[in-house]
């Protein structure tokens, strides 16, 4: 039998020191294919090209023997996807994998975040899909410490599947030399961005602005991704993409919408 097809994407570009790990930590476990931005995408949410043109193009960044096929592509994570699935893969892969993030995709994080929209486009499509973080923003973090999570995690949703119309979003946790206590199946922590907006003058006199902010937890439940990860925990989200608030339909019905 053919090993498993594992596509990799991610959304801080191809270079990036968490997508070369990422591969490194899979290649054992199936024949792996990399598609992935040629630059930097985060913040992206689930954001395609519709009103330019996409390219893709074979790249060679492994020369090691028996490295991946890679392509570079110049769109979103969801495009990579989209564009992996109906024109560069010879068949349909058995998972997809996108990360591994600088930065934590935990709590209200999973909404902006292209790197679970990749994730999110394979689980439109049917295919298992997981997004990998680390909570460390910097480019040049230590992702060595997350390779036994990973391949075990892969490893497990390889041979159990993942249920239709969910993807994981597993993040893990910055431990500063410290061993990972271990794996949390969570919710997610209820939270949110208080924005700050940075007004500046450009030389020219134009008018223009830095996005900043500070996260808000308001959530002090012991069950969430938040505090798993605060304690030392990879914490894994089942995550839905079906928006619907099934449990205010019936509000919504009382409501005189049809005098």
């Amino acid at each position: 039998m053919s090993k498993p097809l594992i596509l990799v994407t991610n959304d801080d570009g191809i270079t990036a020191p968490g997508l070369r790990s990422l591969i490194h930590f899979v290649r054992p476990l199936g024949e792996v294919v990399v598609v992935a931005p040629d630059s930097p995408q985060s913040g992206m949410g689930h954001a395609i090209t519709i009103d330019n043109t996409l390219y893709s193009k074979s790249v060679v960044i492994d020369t090691e023997k028996g490295a991946p096929q890679e392509y570079s592509c110049s769109g979103t994570p969801a495009d990579c996807v989209k564009l992996a699935l109906q024109e560069l893969l010879g068949r349909k892969p058995d998972i997809v994998l996108s990360g591994i993030n600088h930065g934590s995709n935990a709590s209200i994080n999973v909404i902006y975040s292209g790197t679970m929209s990749a994730a999110i486009e394979a689980g439109i499509e049917g295919i298992p899909a997981i997004g990998f973080s680390l909570c460390d923003y910097t480019w040049d973090a230590d992702f060595s410490q997350t390779g036994s999570i990973i391949k075990r995690i892969v490893s497990e949703a390889l041979s159990n599947g993942i249920p239709k119309g969910t993807v994981l979003n597993v993040n893990i946790p910055k431990t500063y030399g410290q061993a990972l206590k271990g794996i949390r199946v969570c919710r997610q922590a209820r939270a949110n961005w208080k924005e700050q907006f940075d007004k500046r003058t450009s030389p020219t006199g134009k008018e223009y602005y830095w996005l900043s902010g500070e996260f808000e937890l308001l959530d002090k439940g012991n069950d969430t991704d938040i505090h798993a990860l605060e304690e030392g925990y990879v914490s894994i989200v089942p995550t839905q993409f079906d928006l619907t608030a099934h449990h205010v339909i019936q509000n919504i019905n009382n409501w005189s919408l049809n005098e």
